[in-house]
């Protein structure tokens, strides 16, 4: 039997099987062999190589606009950034990934147009594969769906899925140490359903035969299996519907209903105009939140607050971050920092590396001479 029919075979079984406490165990060995089988039948698929997109990461943060054909995206970064990506009435019109680069609130934030999915792309149909392994090294995924067809939102989710992208979640609260001897030692918390078993079973089908383990947090077989695999990208998005302009208000509640049976509120999507550009100051700001940047005001000796050029950092970013952002001179040389904004006490606060900063801080540093 071969790969693929020995994969059929397994979905067949897990979707033939009830799930409960009783076939827990079975499930969950059952989908960490999928998981394994799958990566195998992958591996040989690539063997022979092929080429891909090469996209250099520029900027303070990269942005990829994730949707089927002819949605809109080429219109969209062209009206967002300095690119200059091609646009037309008919499928495949972007062939190419091309990146533009917006400014915005001092961030230099990279938008990349990449070519438009199609059903299948994570098996490789359309290329689909190349595709996704740019959207991969993003920062944010901004899915971009046209106001006729908010149904193909699930495709979208189904095929990032299935190139191992997980979206809007954190990784499992797991530990794994592999031992000489012993066999496999499950540490779980109170919130973890999963029953100590399962958990091993899935363990030795993924090759662990000796190992201490730790699991926290509410975590489902998938999500275990995904800790283990360590190959998946957890990456926030965002959702813009596109040719808004185009809809009449009496069929406003039927696309809040198309929204709302894909599993999205009508008031967390962006609704926007590529072509007559409307919508998109909204659309930049919903990025900034979902990237969580934020901007730090450099004090300089001598010049003053820079409120020009602002330091480009991360929501939970220390005094410490800005440090290795701005060199390791300064690294070497530090001193303390004085800190005035939304993060101080009050103006001019004397703080150390692991003061964490906010948005429009002002930063200045101590160092040695």
């Amino acid at each position: 039997m071969g790969l693929e029919e020995e994969i059929e075979d397994i979905r067949e079984e897990i979707s033939n099987t009830p799930y409960n406490k009783s076939t827990e165990g079975h499930i969950g060995r059952l989908k960490a062999k999928l998981a394994e089988l799958k990566e195998k039948l992958e591996n040989q698929s690539s063997a022979g190589g092929g080429q891909g997109y090469a996209v250099e990461k520029t900027g303070d943060a990269t942005v990829a606009l994730v949707g089927f054909p002819s949605v809109g995206k080429s219109t969209l970064i062209n009206a967002l950034t300095n690119a200059d990506s091609e646009t037309g009435e008919y499928e495949f019109t972007t062939l190419n990934v091309n990146p533009g680069m917006l400014k915005y609130k001092g961030a230099n934030i990279q938008i990349l147009d990449v070519p438009g999915l199609i059903e299948g792309a994570a098996g490789g149909r359309g290329g689909g594969k190349e595709v996704l392994s740019v959207v991969r090294t993003a920062d944010l995924v901004v899915f971009m769906l046209s106001v006729f067809e908010i149904e193909r939102y699930e495709r979208l989710q189904h095929e990032l899925y299935n190139n191992k992208i997980r979206l809007d979640t954190s990784p499992p609260n797991l530990s794994i140490t592999k031992k000489g001897k012993g066999g496999i030692n499950v540490t779980k918390s109170d919130s973890v359903e999963l029953e100590e078993e399962t958990i091993k079973g899935i363990l030795r089908e993924h090759g662990f035969v000796n190992a201490e383990v730790t699991l926290r947090g509410e975590t489902t077989i998938d999500e275990l299996i995904d800790g283990i695999m360590k190959n998946r990208v957890y990456l926030p998005s965002i959702v813009a519907v596109n040719k808004a302009d185009l809809i009449d208000k009496d069929y406003l509640p039927t696309v809040e209903e198309d929204l709302r049976e894909v599993g999205l509120d009508p008031d967390e999507v962006t609704f926007i105009s590529a072509e007559a550009e409307k919508g998109l100051d909204a659309l930049k700001e919903e990025m900034w939140d979902a990237l969580g940047l934020i901007r730090i005001y450099m004090d300089k000796p001598g010049r003053g607050v820079d409120y020009e050029e602002p330091l480009i950092l991360r929501e939970g970013d220390t005094v410490d971050d800005a440090i290795h952002e701005l060199g390791a001179k300064l690294d070497q040389r530090f001193r303390f920092a004085r800190v005035s904004g939304p993060s101080a006490k009050h103006d001019e606060q004397q703080v150390g590396r692991d003061h964490e900063l906010k948005d429009e801080d002002i930063l200045r540093i101590i160092a040695q001479r």
